[in-house]
């Protein structure tokens, strides 16, 4: 494992309160999953920052051994990683989400 790619990882989850690890955009997810997440980010309509993996090889094979978690997308909220795709859907189903993302962005639009 690469420490500059680590520093990389690790410099983007505590400068981005709400990230993504998706493969694909936002605006052109590449796979189900990773669109299936952006709809429920987007319906919570909080800002949030994105890496797309495809177009880091570096990060994509670095990460799941970083987080302990073996697949994409990741969603990291105030440092931590949430999980996936199941489980950023189950937290939307149940309302959880948004609440999350709300309170993160309102914590960190204060500290600005």
């Amino acid at each position: 494992m690469s420490e500059e790619v680590l520093g990389v990882i690790k410099e983007q989850i505590q400068e981005n309160p709400i990230l993504l690890y998706m493969k694909g955009s936002p605006q052109a997810p590449q796979c189900g999953f990773s669109a299936q997440t952006i709809q429920c980010m987007v319906a919570c309509g909080q800002r949030f920052a994105y890496v797309d993996i495809l177009s880091n090889p570096e990060i994509r094979a670095t990460l799941p051994s970083y987080a302990d978690w073996p697949t994409f997308p990741q969603l990291w909220v105030d440092g931590e990683l949430v999980g996936g795709c199941d489980i950023i859907s189950e937290m939307f189903e149940a309302g959880e989400l948004q609440t999350l993302l709300e309170q993160t962005s309102a914590k960190f639009a204060q500290e600005e």
